[in-house]
Order: structure tokens, then C-alpha cells, then sequence
């Protein structure tokens, strides 16, 4: 199966906290609320500044997708409201005689 890059999650039981899982090497779920990282792979110790340097990219990445998706989202809502009022005002507008 292939799964994107990035997913969105939430949990009934952090009900403030969203969280961005990060599904390719190095995998990791990170709490964008908190600014929170929790490593699901061991990370090669051999080189631990390019690590370094990776990982903070990679989790900069994530928040700017989860930025992006967020903006989505909030796009979609403005739509559905622009529809609403639309029809409102179709309901409204006086019957033709």
C-alpha cells in the first residue's frame, strides 16, 4: 500500500492537540500543537549533525504541510458559507409574478 508523506490525526482523548504523522524514514508523529516530536525509527547515530540537519527539515516540512492542509480546510468552510448565503438569498429574493 502507499501512503502519503504526511497524515493528519486526532485523538478523543487530546481533544486541543492535532497531530502530523510523518510515514517515510525517519518516521515520526509530531504534536503540532505542543512542538512535540516522538521518533518511531532509531536515528543513525554515525553522523549526528547531518541527522540533525535532516530532521529539522523534515519536521519543518510537516508543519508547513500541516499549515497548507489547515488553509485547506478553512478555504472549504469559506466556500460552504459563500453557498450558504447565496441560497439564503435565493430563499429571500421576492417571488416573480
Amino acid at each position: 500500500m502507499k501512503l502519503p508523506k504526511f497524515l493528519l490525526a486526532d485523538n478523543s482523548d487530546f481533544p486541543e492537540d492535532l497531530f502530523v504523522v510523518h510515514t517515510e524514514y525517519p518516521r515520526f508523529i509530531l504534536n503540532v500543537e505542543e512542538d512535540e516530536v516522538e521518533w518511531l525509527d532509531d536515528l543513525d547515530r554515525d553522523d549526528e549533525e547531518t541527522m540533525a540537519d535532516e530532521t529539522t527539515k523534515v519536521v519543518e516540512q510537516a508543519l508547513k504541510w500541516c499549515d497548507d492542509e489547515l488553509a485547506k480546510y478553512d478555504d472549504e468552510e469559506e466556500d460552504d458559507e459563500e453557498e450558504d448565503d447565496e441560497e439564503e438569498n435565493v430563499d429571500d429574493a421576492p417571488a416573480a409574478k
